[in-house]
């Protein structure tokens, strides 16, 4: 596996944003207090610890695939490059999209592999991967990318229960026969020694994520789990090094996330928060190296926050992995609120500031090739590609 037995710990004096903590064991006991706990952290922040989800065994696994594909020369690597026309799965080599409205190059390199592709294992949807990928199809990522829909499945159920949708309303749109970008990732991002006070290299730039439901597991610097982005439903990430940063409602400042052993960080995407209208949160997040943060991430591109708070510390100087598994809405469906399936939508919607937000005009396919292509450097014209890759983050709504 990808990076060391012995990791600095996280520092005590930086700026960190607390998580409620859920247990999907007592989740999948149906406890009634666990469900509101879950409930709570996901329409406050969108953000939280999932502990006890089993799904350690296939994260391990993931892990050593990536380290395998990311030691491929690069000229290898490239032959299954994403491209710049708004394909996620596939690999792509850092510096190759844009982080701010600025155009800074990101820092990290990754693999996506589809969940359409490794449920048609031998066959594919979308794409073909490097021999790395193919030789742990079987004992590797399909058990990852089935364990990863099956909890998010779950958290969805109690979420659809919750606004008031008839049973398998979300459920509905994220069937296994319908195509989406529902897809794994396993990233490296490299060591960014602490330097004197300067403006911070940010590797992903602020974001919502583009699906329903993620999950991340880091390893060893960073662990990682689930999710669904792009547009996302949920998210869950595993850190052992800390670098995620928050941006919680109603502050000024990022704040870094914790990482807790053997604990998921999970969180909301854009889909699940247009199907819900609002109700649950797709929160920005971002991932950063360095002392000191300015960061653009609205238009027009001079609306900036300052970050005060410092990197994490002698955790800086390692290389950071991390796992995601995103769950996303099958392509041809609508990003709508449903407002016509439950009282408690309608109401929110009725209610909501920017209530267009929510009745985006868009398929979930389209939503998240859209986001895609415009993050691409070899797109950019200017800030208005950077807003044109946005999310929910932004109103009014960029379609």
């Amino acid at each position: 596996m990808p990076g060391l037995t012995s990791l600095p710990p996280f520092p005590n004096d930086v700026p960190t944003h607390p998580l409620l903590i859920v247990d999907y064991q007592l989740l999948l006991q149906k406890d009634e207090a666990e469900i509101n706990k879950l409930w709570k952290a996901a329409t406050e922040l969108g953000f939280w610890y999932l502990k006890n989800h089993g799904a350690d065994d296939e994260v391990n696994g993931m892990f050593e695939m990536g380290a395998e594909t990311m030691a491929l020369p690069l000229e290898e690597k490239m032959k299954f490059e994403q491209g710049d026309d708004g394909m996620s799965a596939g690999y792509k080599a850092a510096g190759l999209v844009a982080t701010d409205a600025t155009g800074d190059k990101d820092t990290a390199e990754f693999i996506n592999i589809s969940k359409d592709d490794a449920l048609a294992w031998p066959g594919f949807v979308h794409r073909t991967y490097p021999s790395t990928v193919n030789a742990r199809m079987e004992p590797t990522v399909i058990p990852f990318v089935r364990k990863s829909l099956d909890v998010n499945a779950h958290l969805m159920e109690i979420f659809n229960e919750k606004l008031g949708l008839p049973a398998g309303s979300l459920a509905k749109f994220h069937t296994m026969e319908i195509p989406s970008g529902s897809e794994a990732r396993c990233i490296k991002n490299p060591p960014k020694p602490e330097q004197p006070p300067q403006p911070i290299k940010v590797a992903i730039g602020a974001h919502t994520d583009f699906g329903s439901l993620v999950g991340v597991f880091p390893s060893y610097l960073v662990v990682g789990f689930l999710s669904t982005s792009g547009c996302v439903m949920q998210s869950f990430l595993h850190n052992r090094l800390g670098g995620l940063q928050v941006l919680p409602p109603g502050y000024t400042e990022w704040h870094y996330v914790k990482p807790i052993p053997g604990h998921a960080i999970c969180n909301i995407g854009d889909s699940l928060a247009i199907f819900s209208g609002g109700i649950l949160r797709s929160n920005l997040h971002r991932v950063v190296y360095g002392a000191l943060s300015l960061l653009t991430y609205h238009t027009p591109p001079d609306s900036r926050f300052w970050c005060n708070s410092p990197p994490p510390r002698e955790q800086s100087k390692y290389e950071r992995w991390s796992l995601v598994f995103f769950t996303r809405p099958g392509n041809t469906h609508e990003l709508r609120a449903l407002t016509d399936e439950s009282a408690i939508i309608a109401d929110a919607v009725a209610k909501a500031a920017n209530p267009e937000t929510y009745n985006t005009g868009s398929t979930a396919g389209g939503w998240f090739a859209r986001r895609i292509k415009n993050q691409r450097l070899k797109n950019r014209t200017g800030p208005e590609t950077w807003a044109a890759s946005r999310g929910t983050e932004h109103a009014p709504l960029v379609k």
